[in-house]
């Protein structure tokens, strides 16, 4: 008998995720695994400026609940299109896309009335942000409901300990960039090397939103030490967002005038030179469950320099070989690993060639055979069971509302 999943996702601008769910689509299919996908909206509010959705990505069939962004979607409608959907849905599995919003509560309480299994992504981890006592207690519950959970690295998977998942139930899934369709790692070499040749100064580069999380103000303050001691360099703050405007005025004040640039948010090739022709890679962040800039960087070979609030840290830094990590809230710690990484290009022309050699097997299609491994474990599993009469009772009751798809 074939296994019936149904995979949710809540927007359709991750391409990383595009890229996943389309190797993900083709191994079902050839493993006899059916697998329906669903992505709940296009973007997000904090998305926007930054990129437009790329469907390129996204080689797979897929039903989109709504059009714009998520935050945009009534609630109420939301949460009962989302229910409907899981409990009406012929899936023996769901994955469900988080757990920290309602709809997906409701999702879960559809699944267990259905005697679905029910695994989920999970991306948090223990150093991500605070923990609340009240959000804790409903994130166990909601843990204690669910039969596997996909996660994106150790750090992550020791967050879902944390709860006392069971070790067994947890599927470690690598997280891969979605790259240019036509990437090719000798050719990205080959243009990084030249890049560095051409001479310049040497260039830190930062890529994401401007947000509070992102730590940018310690970045700049860590930058202008770096300039005391090398005034050649140069920083890039490529990206968008509510803190343009503060940040603009900490240059001034650091009179950093002449050496910070705001290209502004950029993507495809673009992007991808920027990489290229950075000496390396700043990700500061305060809170950061994983960083795909990181694997975007190395993909082209430029090291990086991470705060040990990301996620990706015990994965793709590996000190004096990828890049270098710093304690998030010391700023002489960032000042001094820039100046190592900037030290490290320099000197090391094999550099660039390790970064993209390393990150080389974080790649879609490893991420996508990791969970279908995750689904196939499950679906080989006991079905659950549920009481027969309290089943009816709910079908019959909701069928007496009426539903249907709403877009």
């Amino acid at each position: 008998m074939n296994i019936r999943v149904d995979i949710w996702h809540n927007i359709l601008w991750s391409r990383y995720k595009g890229g996943v769910f389309s190797e993900l689509h083709r191994e079902c299919v050839r493993r006899g695994v059916v697998a329906r996908f669903f992505q709940i909206a296009e973007t997000e509010n904090v998305r926007r400026g930054l990129a437009k959705v790329d469907l390129s990505y996204h080689k797979y069939p897929y039903r989109l609940i709504a059009e714009g962004s998520y935050q945009d979607i009534p609630r109420l409608r939301l949460i009962w299109v989302l229910f409907w959907s899981t409990l009406t849905s012929p899936a023996d599995i769901v994955v469900l896309a988080g757990y920290h919003k309602i709809e997906y509560w409701a999702q879960l309480a559809a699944a267990r009335v259905r005697g679905k299994r029910v695994m989920v992504f999970c991306d948090s981890t223990s150093r991500d942000r605070p923990r609340r006592t009240f959000k804790s207690l409903l994130k166990r519950q909601f843990f204690r409901r669910c039969d596997g959970f996909f996660c994106y690295g150790q750090r992550s998977r020791d967050y879902l300990l944390s709860y006392r998942v069971p070790p067994a139930n947890v599927f470690i899934r690598c997280q891969a960039a979605a790259l240019p369709h036509d990437y090719d790692a000798s050719r990205a070499l080959r243009n990084r090397l030249g890049l560095l040749r051409s001479g310049g100064p040497p260039t830190v580069l930062f890529v994401g939103r401007f947000a509070p999380e992102k730590n940018l103000p310690a970045l700049l303050e860590a930058f202008r030490k770096l300039r005391d001691e090398s005034s050649a360099c140069v920083l890039a703050l490529v990206g968008d967002g509510p803190e343009r405007a503060a940040l603009e005025a900490i240059v001034t004040r650091l009179a950093l005038n002449d050496a910070v640039t705001f290209p502004g948010a950029l993507s495809g090739e673009a992007l991808y030179d920027s990489y290229a022709g950075a000496t390396c890679l700043v990700l500061p962040s305060l809170s950061e469950p994983w960083g795909l800039v990181v694997n975007e960087a190395l993909s082209f070979g430029c090291p990086v320099v991470v705060s040990d609030r990301c996620g990706c840290v015990p994965e793709l830094v590996v000190e004096g070989v990828t890049g270098f990590s710093f304690a998030a809230a010391d700023v002489e710690s960032l000042a001094t690993a820039m100046a190592r990484a900037i030290e490290m290009t320099r000197e090391d022309p094999s550099t660039s060639e390790r970064c993209i050699q390393f990150v080389s097997k974080y790649t879609p299609s490893s991420a996508a055979s990791n969970v279908l491994a995750g689904l196939m474990a499950l679906g080989n599993a006991r079905s659950a069971t549920v009481s027969h009469s309290y089943l009816t009772m709910l079908k019959n009751g909701f069928a007496k509302i009426g539903a249907g798809p709403w877009r």
